[in-house]
């Protein structure tokens, strides 16, 4: 049964700045260790997963009517994301702390561009900077919970990120048929298992209007709330369904 977010919870704004926080010597030793660990597991696990994508066409109509994509996600998938979008001209907008900063440099050796954000540090210049990337024709991405949740409740980033670029959010979530759980981090992250069965789910665009106010932006934000718990619903259960169920859901969902 998938986690509901509190009501209360689903509608928090929350502010982002840029600037990857100062480190001492020894942690940035650590950081480029983990990094190019993080980097090795991705390309060694990454070849053998086998993919199957229910919703491409969505982003395919988006990038032909000349936009391009802000895509949103739950933490949750982060290493299944990464490895699926790597070199394809994405930017993601990371965490400015020292876990963000490891996740940005293993991104930056898959082909992504990043930035730097965070919940918990004022201002917006972290999605004015990714606004401006998007404007340069790359798809924009960071994770609808992150950096430190609570899990499965979203912020407001996508939709004032959509409203200022103009460009729909697109929700996904992907999940893997055999992976391991990490039970004690606060996203319940997944890590698949090499030959693995992977589903990806993409949902219809959801349109932000360009001068959207905030009563506007709370709507799109609960849009986005029940989109991507739709699309985590289905990903999640995909590899229990019956084989006609699954016939059934791969024909509405590639219509």
């Amino acid at each position: 049964m998938a986690e509901a977010a509190k009501p209360e919870q689903q509608h928090r704004i929350s502010h982002y700045d840029t600037g990857p926080r100062p480190l001492s010597f020894g942690r940035r030793v650590k950081l480029r260790l983990l990094a190019a660990l993080g980097l090795a597991v991705a390309r060694a696990l990454g070849p053998t997963l086998r993919f199957e994508v229910l919703g491409w066409q969505h982003i395919e109509r988006v990038h032909s009517s000349g936009r391009r994509c802000v895509y949103s996600f739950w933490h949750r998938t982060i290493f299944l994301a990464m490895w699926w979008w790597r070199n394809r001209g994405v930017v993601a907008m990371t965490s400015a702390n020292f876990d963000g900063q490891v996740l940005s440099r293993a991104l930056q050796g898959l082909g992504y561009g990043t930035t730097h954000g965070s919940s918990s540090r004022g201002g917006l210049r972290g999605l004015a900077e990714l606004a401006r990337e998007i404007e340069q024709g790359h798809d924009g991405a960071f994770s609808a919970d992150g950096p430190r949740g609570p899990r499965y409740v979203t912020k407001s980033g996508p939709a004032q990120l959509a409203r200022r670029t103009g460009c729909p959010i697109v929700c996904f979530h992907l999940r893997a048929q055999h992976a391991h759980t990490f039970e004690k981090s606060w996203d319940l992250f997944q890590l698949p298992h090499p030959f693995s069965r992977v589903v990806l789910v993409v949902a219809p665009p959801i349109e932000v209007p360009p001068h959207a106010d905030r009563q506007t932006i709370d709507r799109k934000q609960a849009e986005l709330q029940g989109t991507l718990e739709r699309v985590r619903d289905l990903a999640e259960t995909w590899f229990t369904l019956p084989p006609a169920e699954r016939e059934r859901q791969r024909a509405l969902w590639n219509a």
